[in-house]
């Protein structure tokens, strides 16, 4: 193995499906998730479960809701299979308290017979992955999703929390093209986000931050980078070094500096500067998410009903 990830953190690290996470005491896990969630047979306040989508802690159902017939997302997950049952923890408890437009919207959490459910807002448009594989999207689409991507973590990074797993595949559309974060499993909490630090390699890797492949003290400025290998998606279809290894990716990022983009002449200043700052490797330089969100690349926005039709591309491409 490569000499530039510390000893110590290759002892300490687990690797499932290109995801890293640290290894953990569970502790008394279950009794916290039972605490949190709601006393009650899921199977009889949600009927007609489908399947619509399958990740590494377990599947995801569309279902409507008995009596209102809301139409909701419903994640559940064997506990048996899940080694890191405090950061499902985590993860409803930062969703339950972030209420935003560009956060998708949490319902409800139970325990059922061993497996957990958690209930969500259903974003039926699928994600901004779906879409950066089916189409060209314009600058002013581009910047339309990264300016309410940064809205969302601008009200996480206000309350205390930094996601940490910012990429194409955690950013939901709806069908009129509302985009919303998803996916808190890999967030950390913090009591302030501008002095608190980490330093543990977690999230997926081909979006980490430099800091955080290299484990320095790391804050909110990691889901800026990020924000900025997901505008590369966006551009490009793939984020970059997504024909390596996760390991050799991994290398790459540590070692190289901001990743190198195709073409850059044909981009427009704005947005070559726009890409600059997010992808500035000294964070010191790196905007934060407050100042970022003033940058005049987010005035290219077109409106977000432009998207709609690269959804529905998307939603034909995966039927064939």
């Amino acid at each position: 193995m490569s000499t530039w990830l510390p000893a110590q953190q290759r002892s300490t690290m687990t690797q499932k499906k290109n995801t890293w996470y640290p290894k953990q005491d569970e502790g008394d896990l279950v009794k916290r998730l039972k605490a949190i969630c709601t006393d009650a047979d899921p199977t009889r306040l949600y009927r007609n479960l489908t399947k619509i989508g399958q990740g590494v802690s377990g599947g995801v159902y569309a279902a409507y809701q008995v009596g209102t017939n809301l139409c909701v997302a419903i994640k559940q997950m064997d506990l048996d299979k899940q080694p890191k049952k405090d950061l499902i923890i985590n993860e409803i408890l930062v969703m339950r308290s972030s209420r935003h437009p560009n956060i998708v919207n949490y319902i409800d959490s139970f325990l059922y017979k061993n497996d957990l459910w958690v209930v969500m807002e259903y974003m039926e448009g699928g994600s901004l992955e779906d879409v950066v594989k089916s189409n060209l999207m314009t600058e002013g689409q581009i910047a339309a999703v990264s300016r309410e991507t940064c809205q969302g973590l601008e009200h996480l990074h206000r309350h205390g929390v930094i996601h940490r797993d910012i990429k194409s595949g955690n950013v939901l559309l709806s069908l009129q093209g509302d985009i919303k974060l998803v996916d808190f499993g890999c967030s950390a909490q913090t009591s302030d986000p501008n002095v608190s630090e980490r330093n543990t390699m977690i999230g997926t890797h081909y979006w980490m931050a430099p800091e955080v492949v290299t484990r320095k003290a790391y804050g909110p400025k990691v889901d800026i980078w990020s924000l900025g290998i997901v505008a590369i998606e966006m551009m490009e279809g793939e984020p970059p070094y997504r024909n390596q290894n996760p390991l050799k990716a991994l290398y790459l990022i540590a070692t190289n500096r901001t990743p190198e983009i195709a073409n850059p002449d044909l981009l427009s200043p704005v947005f070559r500067d726009y890409l600059a700052s997010v992808l500035e490797v000294d964070v010191e330089k790196r905007p934060n998410v407050a100042t970022l969100l003033q940058h005049p690349f987010f005035k290219k926005a077109e409106p977000l009903r432009t998207l709609v039709p690269l959804i529905k591309a998307a939603r034909e491409a995966s039927k064939k």
